[in-house]
């Protein structure tokens, strides 16, 4: 699908494939999941040659920040699907060409779908394609922000779940920690997608602060812009990085507690063995089919031997309850 926003307008307008040309106040063309015939006008009107999908996913960083023909072409990793779980990640291309930005993308991040709605709240148009490039660039940075928040949020909730049922709880109150690994390792993914979608925005930024193909008079105002946005994906960046080093200690956390329990159950099975060995000793030897056992012929032989049984089971429950281990 290929739409274009025109300069000072807040809609998206479809493309004629059949026309010559671009209407002079086309600023920005979004191309989702092209077509051939949609590809081709893209590069018969703009004047480009787009990038594969597979070279867009390319970790080379001369792969996804380059110049050709006179255009800068950018590639980011953009979360996607971040509010149900799995999230997952999509390459988006910016490409910008003068004063005309063309994006390519196989997905349908919440930023994109969110634009044209701040662009009716705020009651103003698009100014220019490089205003456009940072807007996009903000809307994402935005989204990661809210994403590393709430997933902060969960292993905040989490951590007091775990390290906050005490002994003294009901065995049906303390928490579900197979569920709470699959929770941890939710949040792990999610960090760790949105670092390295951080890591490709921070190349993008320096690129745009460097190059030399935006126009002489905005160049001071995008480096400006470039250099700010930087310091947000920084410290999100560095805060990705705390996330994974409070989920790593969590999960040590919550696997050591399934080591104790289970260490627990192997004590109880442990316990209950030695207490039944002597009574089986006992009883097996009065079980042997000898012919001359001398308490057989004994009135009291029978309750001896269940007496004896009696207090080899107890002695080593007392014994254990005085060590403290039951």
């Amino acid at each position: 699908m290929l739409t274009m926003f025109l300069r000072g307008q807040r809609d998206r307008v479809a493309v004629d494939l059949s026309a010559d040309g671009l209407p002079e106040d086309a600023i920005w063309l979004d191309m989702r999941d092209p077509s051939p015939e949609e590809a081709g006008f893209v590069r018969r009107t703009v004047g480009i040659e787009m990038p594969t999908r597979e070279e867009m996913r390319e970790i080379e960083a001369s792969a996804r920040v380059y110049e050709e023909d006179g255009a800068l072409f950018l590639t980011a990793t953009v979360l996607v699907n971040a509010d149900t779980p799995p999230p997952g990640t999509t390459e988006i291309t910016f490409i910008l060409k003068g004063d005309r930005l063309v994006t390519l993308r196989y997905a349908d991040p919440q930023p994109f779908r969110t634009m044209p709605a701040r662009l009716e709240r705020q009651g103003a148009g698009l100014g220019s394609a490089q205003g456009v490039l940072f807007w996009l660039i903000e809307l994402v940075v935005a989204r990661i922000a809210d994403v590393l928040e709430r997933a902060s949020l969960d292993i905040d909730t989490l951590s007091g779940e775990i390290f906050g049922a005490a002994n003294a709880k009901p065995k049906d109150e303390r928490p579900d920690l197979l569920r709470a690994i699959e929770r941890i390792g939710r949040a792990g993914d999610t960090a760790a997608r949105a670092r390295e979608s951080l890591l490709t925005l921070a190349r993008i930024l320096l690129s745009l602060g460097a190059t030399d193909l935006l126009p002489p008079g905005s160049r001071k105002e995008a480096r400006a812009r470039a250099k700010l946005l930087n310091r947000d994906v920084a410290s999100l960046t560095d805060h990705a990085a705390f996330l994974s080093g409070k989920i790593s200690l969590l999960l040590e956390a919550t696997l050591g507690m399934i080591n104790i329990e289970q260490n627990a159950i192997i004590k109880i099975f442990s316990v209950v063995a030695v207490v039944f060995m002597p009574p089986t000793m006992i009883a097996s030897i009065y079980g042997m089919n000898f012919k001359f056992l001398p308490e057989l012929d004994w009135p009291l032989g029978y309750p001896m031997a269940l007496l004896l049984m009696a207090l080899s089971a107890v002695i080593p429950l007392l014994y254990f309850r005085k060590r403290g281990w039951l």
